[in-house]
């Protein structure tokens, strides 16, 4: 009974956060839904404005670049009109350009609103994840998780509804973004209390001044590595399971329920018990073997059905082991931290899903992967090179 009683109290411990913090983690789950909804719909798009594969990668890549440079600004607009200003003024700009997306007539004007929507992603996620660790009261290795479950949440929850709404029109994925970052706008706006400005205002030159800490520059070069093997994942995929909007919706959902879980569950226990750089590398060398398994087997329906849910696994340790330890690699504000870390790391999402889409065209189905499995071995030997720069990382973990 004491047991029982223990844990209870341990479970509603982590429960105890301000109502800002709940506020901008349901907003998460919304914004993160966002990136599930439109998955399925992708060789639908391809066939409907008759685009390639690698024309469609685009939606990701013109993205994930405007994202990354925009995360550059981020820390200088949110010291100067606040947090929740700037969130909202992301999650307004993600309304717009996703109606705007719903109603494009090419591809070349869908990339071009997925590029504004990036703006807007920019602005939200980035001062999102530094508010919920800001306003948590429980740590932010713990606050950090509840990102993760949240980004998980979103991430499993998007396909389900994205292949219902793709089964209609793949038009009918993007108004459901629109319409549920409304929603994540009221949210904010309506349940967010005013943030007091940060005391000093940042400079333009903030983040590239964090970068040259080694340790964080050494995490960001393994996410910008690591992003190769995500996106191919993410946005090649979809292209070899032959499935319609529905099973893809299935098959991504099953991915995100897993990533959720482990983000929760699996990674603070691999922390406490290995550390954060060992449990790290683990996590993506059992990765890099799913691509390469997926690269053999990629005419084997079950076999990649199979494999991007099981991936989910590996990528929902990495993400919440990878975000703890930036939080914790350099001496300097955590928005600015995370603004330089994004700024790389995206910089990879917008390479790998245009050069997923090309290998496939330029050789044959199974390259992306392997190329993939590739890049993401060597971002292990980058965190196993670079270890002696984030001793810190596992000390303030083991703090933790």
């Amino acid at each position: 009974m004491g047991i029982n009683s223990e844990g209870l109290q341990r479970n509603a411990g982590r429960l105890t956060q301000p109502r800002a913090v709940w506020a901008v983690a349901f907003a998460c789950v919304i914004s993160f839904m966002g990136l599930g909804l439109v998955d399925p719909i992708l060789p639908a798009i391809g066939k409907q404005l008759h685009a390639t594969p690698s024309q469609v990668s685009l939606l990701f890549s013109s993205y994930n670049l405007v994202t990354g440079i925009a995360m550059l600004v981020t820390g200088f607009i949110s010291s100067r009109i606040g947090m929740k200003w700037t969130m909202m003024t992301g999650t307004a700009l993600i309304v717009l350009f996703a109606l705007m997306g719903g109603m494009s007539g090419s591809i070349e004007q869908l990339v071009g609103f997925r590029a504004g929507w990036g703006l807007g992603n920019a602005l939200f996620i980035a001062t999102a994840l530094s508010a919920i660790v800001g306003l948590s009261v429980r740590g932010s290795a713990k606050a950090v998780i509840l990102y993760e479950a949240a980004l998980g949440l979103g991430i499993s929850v998007g396909p389900l509804l994205g292949g219902e709404l793709g089964s209609i029109s793949w038009r009918g994925p993007f108004f459901g973004v629109g319409a549920l970052m409304a929603i994540a706008f009221i949210s904010i706006g309506l349940l967010m209390p005013r943030v007091p400005k940060q005391k000093s205002r940042a400079s333009l030159a903030d983040p590239f001044k964090a970068l040259r800490h080694p340790g964080l520059l050494v995490l960001a070069i393994t996410a910008f590595l690591y992003n190769f093997g995500f996106f191919t994942l993410m946005a090649y995929t979809p292209f070899v399971m032959n499935l319609d909007e529905h099973g893809l919706g299935y098959v991504f959902f099953g991915w995100g329920l897993l990533l959720a879980f482990t983000s929760v569950f699996v990674a603070p226990r691999l922390q406490k018990r290995f550390g954060s750089i060992r449990s790290m590398s683990a996590a993506l060398l059992l990765f890099a073997l799913t691509l390469l398994v997926m690269g053999i087997w990629t005419s084997s329906q079950i076999t990649m059905i199979l494999a991007v849910i099981i991936a989910g696994a590996f990528l929902g340790t990495n993400n919440t082991l990878i975000t703890t330890a930036v939080m914790e690699a350099a001496p300097v504000e955590r928005s600015t931290a995370s603004a330089a870390y994004s700024f790389v790391r995206f910089i990879g999402g917008a390479l790998a899903p245009w050069l997923a889409g090309k290998l496939a065209e330029w050789y044959n189905p199974h390259v992306p992967f392997y190329v993939g499995a590739l890049f993401v071995v060597v971002a292990v030997a980058i965190v196993i090179f670079g270890r002696n720069y984030l001793t810190n990382v596992d000390m303030a973990s083991a703090g933790h």
